[in-house]
This record gives structure tokens, sequence and C-alpha cells, in this order.
């Protein structure tokens, strides 16, 4: 009963509140008070602070799911070796991926992850924005870029370019940018993460890095908005090429400034601080680093 009432606290943290908490799991609002008032009474201590409007953690609350998660994890973990055998994987996993490589890209490598383990349930959750991996609990995010949070393990997949690139609609009505300082007379689509607006672009030129800060008639916080922009002539815009690689071969896209494109970003999997990791998300990020090794991308044409 420990164990369900703190696997329960945990919902109730990631619902927010305990009445839809209560819907997850199908429990009344009453239900849910009164296993958490067990489980506060269980160490002594309060657990959450609570409102007629929210709920917040106290330190030991804080204490509780920093260790309740990777505690059902193991738990969980041990319940499918012992029942199912170390070859079968079974149980849920968490993802969090950027939008646009998530409908896609991911989306399939977790279709095959799947086929092979018809036991493990995905929950993918999509954003471009910041996302609290571990209050989310989120079991594996993958992320571009340079990595802020120094307490998450990080596994590196490799780097990937991001590509300037326009419709052939919007460059038949639109004179090509030949240099970087160009795109200051066009419009660019732009992405938003989180507060930041994407708006200052990166390059390499033979004299150094170039930065050009770019303005357009459009700003999503989803990089699959912009993408479908771009494909609709709308504006020029700036895209990882794990996301437009195909429509580049397709001629749906046509790459920009190649001679001017930026190193790659980095493009890594992160994972919560924990000591141990479930073998069925570890199994996961085995999947997701082969998916990477074998992607067929662009080549540089610098």
């Amino acid at each position: 009963m420990l164990l369900d009432n703190i696997a329960l606290f945990l919902t109730i943290v990631e619902k927010g509140s305990l009445t839809a908490a209560g819907r997850e799991v199908g429990l009344s609002p009453t239900s849910v008070s009164e296993r958490l008032a067990a489980l506060e009474a269980h160490y002594g201590v309060v657990l959450l602070n609570r409102t007629t409007r929210a709920i917040s953690l106290t330190e030991e609350g804080r204490t509780l799911v920093e260790g309740a998660r990777e505690l059902l994890n193991g738990v969980a973990d041990l319940d499918s070796r012992i029942r199912f055998g170390a070859e079968s994987l079974t149980g849920p996993i968490r993802v969090s991926a950027p939008s646009d490589t998530g409908r896609h890209l991911i989306s399939r490598a977790l279709t095959e992850f799947q086929g092979r383990y018809p036991g493990i349930r995905i929950e993918l959750l999509l954003s471009d924005g910041y996302v609290d991996i571990v209050g989310e609990g989120i079991d594996l995010a993958l992320r571009f870029g340079t990595i802020m949070d120094s307490t998450l393990r990080v596994r590196s997949l490799g780097g990937a370019r991001r590509l300037v690139c326009a419709s052939p609609a919007y460059l038949d009505a639109h004179a090509e940018p030949r240099q970087p300082t160009d795109l200051k007379s066009h419009n660019c689509l732009m992405m938003r993460f989180g507060q930041n607006l994407d708006n200052e672009w990166r390059f390499e030129t033979s004299a150094g890095p170039q930065v050009v800060t770019v303005s357009g008639n459009r700003v999503a916080n989803d990089g699959a908005m912009v993408r479908q922009w771009g494909l609709e002539g709308l504006g020029i815009v700036l895209k990882s090429e794990l996301d437009v690689v195909d429509d580049i071969r397709s001629g749906r896209l046509i790459e920009l400034l190649a001679d001017y494109a930026a190193s790659p970003a980095p493009v890594q999997l992160l994972f919560p601080p924990a000591r141990t990791q479930p073998h069925r998300v570890k199994a996961l990020a085995d999947h997701l680093v082969e998916t990477f090794e074998a992607l067929d991308t662009l080549p540089c044409k610098r």
C-alpha cells in the first residue's frame, strides 16, 4: 500500500491537483485526499501545501519526488524481469522530443521499438520550449544544443546542422539570398523557444562566425508549424537537417546559403539524475542511438 500511495503522490504532483489525479487513476477526490493523508502520516511530515486553488511541494515533498521515481522505476523493472524474463521488456516510458523531429523521426523509431517489445507503453510529449524533465516525470528527452542543467545525465547522438531553406514558390517571387546579410530583406519565419525568439541566425564565413538578426511576419513555438509555413512559400526558415532532409531531397524546399552553414549542433538524450535507469529506458536509448547512427543526412556543401 505504501508504494501505491507514493505512486499516487507522484500522479498528484504531475497532474497539479488531487481532483485531476483522481480522474487519472479512477479514484474520488475524497479517496485521493485520504491516501495522501495516510502517506503524510506514515512519514510524519507535510508533503504538499494545499489551498483551494493550487498545491505546492514542501521540502520533504521534493525529497520524496526525487527518490520516488527511481524507486518505482526500479520496482517496475524488477517486476518485469521476474515476470517475463530479462529479454521481455514491459512498462511505461515517458518521452519528450521537439515537435517536428518527434512527429516523424522519433515517432517512427518508437513504432519500431514497440514492434520489438509490444509490452512497452509510450507517452510521447512534444514541445519546443523548456521542459522540466524531473518535475514532469520524463524518462528520456531528445534535445538539441548545449545542455545548461548539469544535474541531468546526457548521452550523445552526434550533431545536426541547422539549414536555411525556402520553397521554390518563395524563390520564384523573391531573389535568392547570396550571403547571410541578404536575409535582412527577406521574410524570415521564426521559432520561439519559451521566452526566447530565435531571430539571431548564425553562420560561418571565411572571416569567422557571423550573426544576422532576421525579421518576418510570422512566429510560432512549434517547429512543425514553421516548417509547414516554409513549404507553403510564406518565407525563409531555419530548420534542423533532421526535419527537412526529405523536403530538400524531394525539391519541396531548397537549401540556401549552404557555403555559410554553421557547424552541427549537438543532439543529445537527457535522463533524470537517478543512480539507476530502468532496463526498458536503456533499451529505448540504445535503439535511438542506432536510429541516429543509421540516418542518411545531407552532405555538407562547404
